[in-house]
């Protein structure tokens, strides 16, 4: 699954044969929804130009679905190896370079980032849930509180993804038998 760009792979682990194929299915699962969204789309732009009648509700579902999409996105990107990096720079590295510099990544950036943000969103989204939070837009969406917590749900997905891939990055550098051949 998640590799090191190039022909290294990295070791699996107990915790990343646990964490890997959920946050996989879920990925994929939630894949679909960026098709319900293209159909959102679509509709509302033929009943806004060809029926002159448009919809809030329309409106704020799309933002809804691409949050969605996104946020479970971020988990499936660290697990697939598949986030954004400056490849022009990180290919030319060698893996074991690689792996040093997303071990320090992960343990200086993704990890405290997402603590902060499972931190702070739980008073977000219960502040939401209690006041019974709706769109403020007339005709938008009820139940605000749905869609912030998917800020928590994506963001302890991509926590799960960071610590299974920092388990691996771990092994790898300081547990692997052919350490000598790297």
């Amino acid at each position: 699954m998640a590799e090191l760009q190039g022909d290294t792979e990295l070791p699996r682990t107990a915790f990343s044969n646990a964490v890997d194929p959920v946050i996989t299915w879920i990925g994929n699962a939630v894949s679909w929804i960026w098709i319900v969204l293209l159909g959102v789309i679509v509709i509302n732009v033929f009943m806004r130009y060809a029926l002159g009648e448009g919809r809030i509700e329309f409106e704020e579902i799309q933002w809804h679905l691409y949050s969605i999409g996104f946020m479970i996105g971020l988990g499936y990107a660290v697990v697939h190896d598949a986030h954004i990096r400056v490849d022009i720079v990180h290919e030319r590295l060698s893996p074991l370079t690689r792996a040093w510099i997303d071990l320090y990544g992960i343990l200086l950036f993704v990890l405290p980032f997402t603590a902060l943000m499972l931190i702070y969103a739980v008073p977000f989204i219960a502040d939401s849930f209690a006041t019974s939070e709706t769109s403020p837009s007339p005709g938008g969406l009820p139940y605000r509180w749905l869609i912030k917590s998917m800020l928590f749900i994506g963001f302890a997905l991509l926590g799960l993804a960071a610590l299974s891939r920092l388990t691996r990055l771990w092994v790898y550098l300081f547990l692997a038998r052919d350490r000598d051949a790297r």
